[in-house]
């Protein structure tokens, strides 16, 4: 077989698999894709439905070319669909195989089948390392920065490795080359490209494990995040309750001093502050904690819905009313405060001025007794 020794590539198929981590079926279905190609590009046409056997064994190998069975007298593809009449008593719609034996190929589809053999192998291994990190989804890891663009950070785990997209990273973090970094496992995002892992400092999740690591009282149970609201970069509300009765949520994730906040900080920089609010299930203080620091006058739930929602959809609305002097804080620097905590709290809330207590009318009574006071001054 010109250019293509397939006696010999059967007998390094043990060898493949050990260099590159990957099971021995894999790397005989990598080169049987590879003997197909090169089949199609000597034989056929790029249609075609060409799958290949290897014999391991003896270095033979066969393809099996398959076309869809169609009725007569109908226009077709050759490549991929067959007579009814020539199909051997098959019936429409069933599939017919042509099997047939590789002797040799020409020096092109020899290239042909080198290349898909060194990109497939390179795709396995990549998938095979990725599949490492199936369970690891959600965890955070150390990583080195490695590349630095406008609109991703290449990030490096060693072994493998991925991308930070601009919508993931921390708004006015610098990264440089070379800088050891926490990143979270976000995803693993698959195209006809191939497959990539996706890393986040941006997200709420990333947050939410950093107190995770901080707080050993939220492995144990006695402490829970129940929702977590963030602009990264900017600011995040967390909203949190204790499960054991006499337990303090915020200051069990505050901690002594500070510490455990202040370590979450560190990480995400001091540029964004972090709220700890008590979880309610009562709505009305829920709200007024969300809304924190600002001081609420009254809160009115005017709708509320049942059942599941759409995503993105907000469970109902409510008035908050303030006074003027809280107005502001409650809405925060360009909105911010609010639509963080009607994140929080998946609720609609709209900020209302509540009108000032009108000043008491004083009686006849009060004017009498106010008057003979009066007198009683001018007479001594």
């Amino acid at each position: 077989m010109e250019g293509l020794d397939l006696k010999q590539m059967s007998a390094m198929v043990k060898l493949i698999a050990e260099e590159k981590d990957l099971p021995e079926d894999t790397v005989i279905g990598v080169i049987e894709t590879a003997i197909a190609a090169a089949w199609r590009k000597d034989n056929g046409d790029r249609e075609m439905n060409v799958r290949a056997e290897l014999n391991t064994k003896t270095g033979d190998a066969k393809v099996f070319v398959s076309r869809e069975v169609i009725e007569d007298g109908l226009a077709y593809n050759p490549a991929t669909e067959i007579p009814e009449s020539e199909a051997g008593g098959k019936k429409v719609g069933e599939t017919v195989e042509e099997e047939h034996k590789v002797t040799s190929f020409g020096r092109v589809a020899s290239m042909t089948a080198k290349q898909v053999v060194v990109q497939r192998l390179r795709e396995a291994e990549r998938d095979a390392v990725l599949a490492l990190y199936e369970d690891r989804i959600g965890q955070i890891v150390n990583a080195v920065v490695s590349q630095v663009t406008p609109r991703i950070v290449r990030i490096d785990l060693g072994r493998a490795s991925g991308i930070m997209p601009k919508s993931e990273q921390i708004e006015g973090e610098f990264y440089q080359v070379g800088s050891r970094i926490k990143v979270m496992i976000k995803n693993i995002e698959r195209d006809e490209r191939g497959a990539q892992l996706i890393f986040t400092r941006g997200s709420k999740e990333f947050i939410e494990e950093l107190f995770r690591q901080e707080v050993p009282e939220i492995e144990s149970g006695t402490v829970e995040i129940k929702a977590v609201a963030r602009e990264a970069g900017r600011r995040t509300k967390i909203a949190v309750a204790a499960t054991v009765p006499g337990i303090d949520p915020v200051g069990t994730f505050v901690g002594g001093r500070g510490v455990r906040v202040q370590a979450v900080m560190n990480e995400i920089g001091d540029r964004e502050k972090i709220d700890i609010v008590n979880w309610s299930d009562n709505l009305s203080e829920y709200i007024r904690e969300a809304l924190s620091p600002a001081e609420i006058t009254k809160v009115e739930v005017v709708e509320q819905k049942e059942g599941e929602l759409e995503p993105g959809e907000k469970r109902g609305r409510a008035k908050v009313y303030v006074t003027a002097e809280q107005q502001k804080i409650a809405i925060g620097r360009a909105g911010q405060n609010v639509r963080l905590a009607s994140e929080l709290t998946n609720y609609d809330l709209d900020i209302v001025l509540a009108e000032a207590p009108k000043k008491k009318k004083r009686t006849n009574a009060e004017d009498a007794l106010l008057s003979a006071l009066e007198d009683s001054n001018e007479q001594e």
